[in-house]
């Protein structure tokens, strides 16, 4: 396939708006969510038959649901939600062909808080096989591509809707992210992705099941104010008392902080030079504005690497040992990819490892905050190198080789899923094939609102690429 930009922005009623901006046109009724609504659906036509981000489509209901009025801060805003959270009427199926497509009898819990929001679900969006990959890739069916380059991977588990937002089809869409699933997308298709503190917001149903809660729902947008009103927004819904409230975050912050910058993850594979490059600029972009940045070590354990790909290993050997249990007794194991029949089996060589295992990873929160506590925020990368050509880590390759190259891969994002603590992925530079860079920022557990200030603060300083440039 050419490697031509794929994007559906032009002279429409969306137009380059975020979704607070299409909102507000809808607030002062120089738009309806009806027209809004199928403007988003022409785009999405336009190029989902090359990207293959979308996995259900449901214009009709949606059409109808946004003639009746709607209250929240994305009223009548077109988005997606990922396919691995419920939606009343609609089949749920994890991107796996074990899962059978019965429709849902009820919204999902954070279904229900973004559904609060105003906004106008159009359908559901890809991912791989229960998000278990960080690109969205399949043993037998077509990949969903990254609209910047079409031939390489849009990221994982949330590039279904990473895509379609990159290309302009909606301005907003669902994701969740366990392992980087927000975040990583976010930075290989040039987008905003934050993985909030662990609750902050509801919970879905499958991270309620687990031992240590590491997935946390989100979104991505291409504006750092469309994740900070989604946010303002989903606290209206439900505030976790026990965190401190967040608000409308609306910009920067006068106070200028302290940054530790970590380059190198703790798995010993060593950060691309273009990756390090973009994390580099970032520093001393943070330095020109006041903050003050410092080199910190990794702030976990030595232990953290294997423990996270056991966790992950067992994961999936809860799926194919136990999906009939979870997702109905129409649950096919023997249809499960590769990569989870792969992760699943490297537990069983393992297991004797898992009560070890699961005390360490509640450490994680206490190790993280002893390293970090004279900083503020943690700069890093977000992954170790640029995204990878479609086919690098696809289900198909050998279990082995997939598993040592997602490890050195994705070393970074998994650190903020076990601590709980947010970071967000911001799109600060491009590599030379003309792919998204993003880095990774951090902070203390609850502390989510000076993420969304900095983000604000950068978003400022540095224009970020937008796809229709030349």
């Amino acid at each position: 396939m050419s490697n031509h930009k794929i994007h559906a922005f032009g002279p429409d009623l969306l137009a380059d708006h975020d979704a607070v901006a299409l909102a507000e046109l809808v607030r002062r009724r120089e738009a309806s969510p009806v027209e809004l609504a199928e403007a988003a659906i022409a785009r999405v036509e336009k190029v989902n038959g090359a990207l293959h981000a979308v996995q259900l489509a449901d214009y009709e209901r949606a059409l109808a649901v946004a003639v009746r009025p709607q209250e929240g801060v994305f009223a009548g805003v077109p988005t997606f939600v990922k396919d691995n959270t419920d939606l009343r009427g609609l089949p749920t199926g994890y991107g796996s062909r074990a899962v059978a497509r019965v429709p849902a009898d009820t919204d999902g819990a954070f279904a229900r808080q973004y559904l609060a929001l105003g906004v106008t679900v159009l359908g559901k969006t890809t991912l791989p096989e229960f998000g278990f990959n960080s690109t969205t890739e399949y043993q037998d069916l077509p990949p969903t591509r990254n609209p910047w380059q079409p031939g390489y991977s849009c990221g994982g588990s949330s590039g279904g809707s990473a895509a379609l937002v990159a290309a302009g089809a909606v301005p907003i869409a669902h994701g969740n992210d366990g392992g980087g699933s927000i975040r990583i997308p976010a930075a290989c298709c040039g987008l905003v992705g934050m993985k909030a503190s662990r609750g902050r917001l509801v919970e879905g149903e499958m991270a309620r099941m687990l031992p240590i809660k590491i997935i946390v729902e989100g979104v991505l947008t291409r504006t750092v104010r469309d994740t900070a009103y989604f946010f303002a927004g989903a606290e209206r819904y439900w505030c976790n008392r026990k965190l401190p409230p967040l608000g409308l975050v609306e910009g920067p912050a006068k106070r200028r902080l302290t940054v530790g910058l970590v380059m190198d993850s703790i798995s010993g594979f060593p950060t691309c030079p273009e990756t390090r490059t973009v994390v580099e600029q970032t520093a001393v972009l943070l330095q020109s504005l006041g903050h003050r940045v410092e080199e910190i070590p990794p702030p976990v354990s030595k232990f953290f690497d294997d423990d996270f790909a056991d966790y992950w290993s067992f994961l999936a050997f809860m799926v194919s040992r136990f999906g009939h249990r979870r997702f109905g007794k129409e649950f096919e194991a023997s249809r499960l990819d590769d990569l989870t029949r792969g992760l699943a089996a490297r537990f069983r060589h393992r297991s004797w490892r898992l009560p070890m295992m699961l005390l360490r990873s509640r450490w994680t929160f206490q190790q993280h905050g002893q390293t970090v506590k004279n900083c503020d925020l943690v700069l890093s990368p977000v992954l170790c190198h640029v995204a990878p050509e479609l086919g690098y880590l696809s289900p198909a390759v050998p279990f082995p080789e997939l598993f040592q190259r997602m490890r050195k891969y994705v070393s970074f994002t998994p650190i903020n899923n076990a601590s709980g603590t947010p970071a967000i992925a911001l799109p600060m530079g491009t590599a030379a094939s003309g792919l998204p860079i993003g880095v990774q920022l951090s902070a203390a557990h609850g502390d989510d609102r000076t993420l969304l200030e900095i983000a604000y603060e950068l978003e400022q300083a540095r224009v970020w690429r937008r796809i229709t440039d030349s």
